[in-house]
């Protein structure tokens, strides 16, 4: 699923195991830009850094769904 923009705090669901990831840091290296996910409620661990997508209705991270109503905020 795709969003205008990754931002920190968001929660994305992996498609695999549907397990909540949190958004804890967004950074550029280079032309690609990455979001490091720590897992909700895992240990110091479960961390992972995804690349950023962009697609035509904005950006997504591959193998994770937006969790979150745009209206929550």
């Amino acid at each position: 699923m795709a969003v205008t923009s990754i931002l920190l705090g968001q929660v994305w669901q992996l498609q695999a195991t549907a397990e909540n990831w949190l958004v804890t840091k967004v950074y550029s290296e280079a032309f690609t830009s990455y979001a490091v996910l720590r897992k909700v409620g895992g240990g110091d661990t479960d961390v992972r850094r995804v690349k950023v997508e962009k697609v035509a209705d904005g950006v997504g991270l591959s193998g994770f769904i937006f969790t979150q109503e745009a209206d929550a905020f």
